[in-house]
Parts: C-alpha cells; structure tokens; sequence
C-alpha cells in the first residue's frame, strides 16, 4: 500500500458537533498523509521523472500530502461513498460547491486551521467522507493551503536537472520586476543570470502579434532599496512592467520537482480510503467502497490530465476512483506530469493541452484496458467564451461534432460563469485563487445563477451510474447538426442590442502551437465555438429554475434537476437552444423570481430603470415594487428592503 501512515495533527468536531440527520455528527482529522511508491510498478511507468527521483534502501520513492478528512463519528453510519476534493492552488472545492459553503481566505499570517464551515450540509446528510488531499508541490508558501512535498529529478550524475521554461506574466499595476512564475507560485530559478539565449516578449492580446525587448533592457533580478539585486526567481525591466501587458519569458531554469507525483497522491490517498487498513491509518477501514474525484477549473484540468495518462490503477491493479467529476476545466488539459511542469498555468497558448480534447482521445488508454471509470465534463459559458470549451465534443478544426464515448458524459451549465452564481449582485470576485492574486472587478455585474443544484445533480447521476449501472441522460450542449454551437462572431448581433454590453471584438482562439521549441512556434487556430443565443430570449424572457422548486427551499433533499432526470422532459420554456437546461438561483432574500440567464451582461442602468418602474398595476412587478417600498420604510440599514429596493439602494 503506498499510503503508509496517516499522522494526525488535528482533530476537532465539525459544526460544533451538530448532528447531519440520520448519519449524526461529523468531526476533522487533519494532518500528513504519507507515500512511498515504487517507480519500477506499471502503475507509475506514465509519471514524468519518477525514475530520476531519490529513492529510499528499499528502492521506492518517498513524498507527502497535507490531508484533511471529514467523516461521521459513528463510521458505521457512513455511505460507503467518498467525495476525493481535489483542492484548487491549496484550497478546497467540494464543500464550498456541493454543499453551498464559504471558504477561508488563506493569507500570510492568517489563521491555518479555521473551522470548516459545512453550508446546508449536503454531502454529510448523504453519508459522504470527504477527503481533501494536497497534491501541488510549487504552492506559495502560505499556512493553510493544503500541498505536498516531494522530491526533485536528479541527472545520472546525481546533478540538479536543467531545462527550458517558458511563463507568461501580467500585472495589474505598472511593476519595476516580475516573480517567475504564475499567481505568485514557486518560480523555477534561472539557472544563468547572464543568459544570452533567454527570450522577452511582450504582446496585447495571446494570439496578437508579439515584440521582443532587447537583452539589454531586462535581467533576472528585483529593485531593492533603489538599487538592482540579482535574483534568480524574478525579472526586473527598464522602464518597468506595463499594466495589462502580456509578457512572455522563456529562459533556462534549474531544479525539477517530480510534478507528476501530485496525482498519485491523489489516485493512492482514493486507494487507501477504500483498501487501507488500520494499521496503515485508515480512519474507517472496511467501510468505504466508491470513491468520487471533483475538480474544478485548475483541477478539473488536471482530473482530465490523470484520465489521459490513466493514471487510476494503484499499484495493485486495482481502479482508484470510481468516478469523476471535472467542473469547468473546459477542454483543456495542464502541465501537471511533465519536467518543470507548472501547476497554476491556465491559458491555452502558454501550455501544449490543447489537443487532444474529447472524451473519446482522453478515454482511449481506459478503454483499451477495460477501465470501469465513469466521467462527468461539465462547463459553464464561459468557458466557451475563453475559448476551448467546444473542443471537448468538436474535431480541433471546429468543423464536426464528435460524440461523446460509452463512460462519459459532456453538459453545459447554460447562461452560467465560472463560478458558482453570488447574491446580491457584485462587480468584484469574492475570493482569489491564491492569495497573491489583486482585486479583480468587471464591467458589469457577475452573474448571479448558483448552479449548485445542477452539480449534485450529476453527483446523483453519477453515483447511479457507479453504483446501479443506471445510465445518466445523454450529453447536452452545442452542437454543430442543430447550429446551436456558432462562431463568437455569430453573437455581436445580439449583445449589440444591449445598451453597455460591450461584448467583445476580439477573440483569441487557442492555436495549434510549435512547442518544440521555446517560445513555440506558431501554428493554426482552433476552431472554437460558443453556444447559440436566441435574441427574444436573451432581451425578454426570464427563466424559471428545473426540478423541484420545494428542493430549492430544502437544499438537504434535492431532487436531480429535469436535465438530468431520466424520468420527466422539462417544458420547452426550460430549455436553451442548445437542449441544455437553464440554472436557477434558489430564492433569496425575498426574491420570489429566478434570475435572467445572461444577466450579467445587462448594464446596471438598465436594470435600475426596469427596478424603479412599478409595472402595471395587477402585475407581479406591481406587486413586488410595492412590497419593497413597504419593507424599505421599516427596514434598518437594508435588512427589510425587497429585491428591487435592495438593487436600487446599492446603485
């Protein structure tokens, strides 16, 4: 077993010690979980580097995970299921979406162990262990974030590895210097200051044309007390850094972690949960059998990168995970298994992940070999608008659709963004990625629809699949046959008629790059396509939410919503043009109506005039303007303002 001790630093009841229904109260062991792995097993054969890493006397390669684990204090009650929350640059995911919880703002000097808030209780009420597992070994270096500790690749010499790397940075503020590496990441240092071979390039858009700045007006080094210091993790420029610039380096670095093995700990962490014994630490051994990955964005990418390697059998042959759930990764994969791969990289003319995209590429390996595991790919629209969303079910040319295989399944989260949906209306992110990450506001207000209950949904449906062999609906999302997958181009005609949309001109398609070389070469664009709107839709009509609406009020006994309910059709009405069904936010507040699909794309302007108008008389607007004013007269500071008062008074 390559999960060989389970060391606990923690332990602490969840909620207080409040009771999740039936399954009663859960507690937290936190702690280090401990590997060791044999580099010669087939298993690990597709890890990059991991025959270059030091080994032990017995011959296996050593690293650790920080682990943080929630199960009920009876383990008898536990459902045999485990949610495997694949974190996100540290952080956890599989709480804060399925179970509509926050999550703490890890900072310098903050606190490591906050209490872990369970929201509405979701996953406990089910039975579910969670376990979120610490798999980047280049996180910042910032108490609380969830990482691992590994070893570097070494040359047959014993020497440190060196190699070719190529960054891309970008600051929201003019900058003197620049660290070497993504979102405040650990840099892989120069191995030569003076390095004449190192290339600068700076462009405005990640296909526009690219400039190269002269050797002579940069270097790897910081200003410091008005003075240039050497340094081998930053890049210092005269004249400075301009805000909003794309700059790109490539530049030969030294020191190799073996990134690849992020993902064995994840696929022997599963393992151990569902084989482990006592003796090895299992906190409930015996009585766990399936086990679920989620990932979202960075994670579902490299959820999608473990499929591709198959990199689910242990090294006793056995299937780690039994499903997975890859939350708008879009169709791209990452750098997580390769030398000097960089976790936090996301932009897809900065990595070679493009291509391959499908489920049917990704799964081959699986399929050769029989595998069992069941998949989800789920994205939101923007996705789409980033640019790769589509090549998961499009050829690379955007010119045919490509079904989905027999163990997987594509859906599109319709007229949702990345995140999950924030009420009341924001033009801010709530909480960076990591914590070197600025301030970040949009031109018009985030978009408000939770799509939580389409995610347990799937968790549902996946779990039937898993369990029951009970097949999920089919995928659901663009197609090219029924022209509701179109080029960007084909939706100015739309969001023109929007006062201060400002929908884009541009859009940078992900190329088919030279990587070969650094910086790669360039190569063809993609052809990357956005889902269909349908104009009197998107001006007019606000879409009411699928399912259960009583679910809505009672998040612990959701129903699967229509789209994934095998047993009912939902309206017309319910569905977008691409057959995908819209997402709801739950009642909020007071707010009695589901929010528009693309409501983020109307200019607050707009919706103050339709706020401040009180309908006809008769008319629910009627009714709710005038139930505002009522609460607006004997509210304190807000708390008893209606919807439409409550927007007003934040203008």
């Amino acid at each position: 077993m390559p999960a060989t001790r389970f060391d606990i630093r923690l332990q602490r009841p969840l909620a207080g010690g409040a009771a999740f229904g039936a399954v009663g109260p859960y507690e937290e062991l936190k702690g280090t979980l401990r590997f060791s792995i044999d580099p010669k097993n087939g298993a690990n054969e597709r890890i990059a580097d991991v025959a270059l890493a030091p080994r032990d006397h017995a011959g296996r390669v050593e690293f650790e995970s920080d682990v943080s684990i929630l199960l009920p204090v009876d383990r008898r009650r536990c459902s045999g299921r485990v949610m495997l929350d694949v974190v996100n640059r540290g952080n956890t995911v599989a709480v804060p979406n399925f179970n509509r919880a926050t999550r703490p703002n890890f900072v310098p000097g903050a606190d490591p162990d906050p209490p872990v808030d369970p929201g509405d209780g979701f996953l406990m009420r089910r039975g579910f262990v969670v376990i979120s597992c610490g798999w980047q070994i280049d996180l910042p270096e910032v108490p609380g974030l969830l990482g691992l500790r590994g070893p570097e690749a070494l040359d047959a010499n014993g020497n440190r590895i060196t190699g070719r790397v190529y960054t891309q940075l970008q600051t929201p503020v003019t900058a003197t210097h620049l660290l070497l590496s993504d979102r405040g990441h650990r840099p892989y240092p120069s191995g030569d200051l003076d390095e004449r071979d190192a290339v600068l390039l700076v462009r405005d858009q990640p296909d526009g044309e690219a400039t190269t700045i002269d050797r002579a007006r940069w270097r790897f080094a910081r200003a410091q007390g008005g003075a240039i210091v050497p340094d081998a993790c930053y890049v210092w420029l005269e004249g400075g850094f301009e805000k909003g610039r794309l700059y790109q380096i490539a530049y030969t670095a030294i020191g190799a972690p073996v990134v690849g093995l992020g993902i064995a700990a994840l696929r022997d962490a599963a393992a151990w949960l569902k084989h482990g014994t006592a003796r090895e630490g299992n906190p409930a051994s015996d009585v766990l059998r399936y086990v679920y990955a989620y990932g979202r964005s960075q994670t579902g990418r490299l959820l999608r990168t473990a499929v591709y390697n198959d990199l689910n059998v242990d090294e006793q042959g056995r299937e780690a995970l039994d499903g997975i759930i890859a939350n708008v990764a879009g169709g791209l994969r990452g750098e997580f298994n390769q030398r000097f791969g960089q976790n936090s990289k996301d932009r897809p003319h900065m990595m070679d992940c493009v291509q391959p995209a499908t489920d049917q590429d990704l799964h081959r390996r699986l399929l050769a070999r029989g595998s069992k595991l069941k998949v989800f790919y789920t994205n939101s629209s923007a996705e789409y608008h980033r640019g790769d969303a589509s090549l998961a079910h499009t050829n690379a040319e955007g010119t045919r659709d490509v079904a989905s295989g027999p163990s997987a399944r594509v859906y599109h989260f319709a007229g949702t963004e990345h995140g999950l949906g924030v009420w009341p209306p924001t033009w801010e992110k709530l909480a960076p990625a990591d914590p070197s990450e600025p301030s970040e506001n949009s031109q018009n207000l985030r978009n408000t629809i939770d799509y939580a209950p389409l995610l347990r949904a799937c968790l549902v449906n996946l779990d039937r699949w898993v369990t029951e062999g009970v097949e999920p609906p089919p995928s659901r999302h663009p197609r090219l046959a029924d022209s509701t997958a179109v080029p960007f181009e084909a939706l100015h005609a739309v969001f023109d008629r929007i006062p201060g949309a400002h929908y884009p001109r541009h859009h940078a398609r992900p190329c088919r790059l030279d990587f070969s070389v650094l910086p790669p070469r360039p190569g063809p664009a993609c052809g990357s396509l956005v889902s269909a709107v349908d104009a009197e839709r998107q001006r007019d009509r606000r879409y009411r939410a699928a399912g259960d609406r009583r679910a809505a009020r009672r998040p612990h006994r959701l129903e699967p919503p229509a789209f994934v309910d095998r047993r009912r059709r939902p309206a017309a009405g319910l569905r977008g043009r691409d057959d995908s069904v819209r997402a709801h936010a739950p009642r909020a507040r007071g707010l009695r109506r589901s929010a528009p699909v693309h409501r983020g794309t109307l200019p607050l302007a707009r919706r103050l005039s339709r706020a401040r108008s009180p309908g006809r008389p008769g008319t629910r607007r009627a009714a709710l303007h005038a139930r505002g004013r009522r609460r607006a007269r004997g509210g304190a500071r807000g708390a008893g303002l209606g919807p439409l008062d409550r927007l007003r008074r934040r203008a």
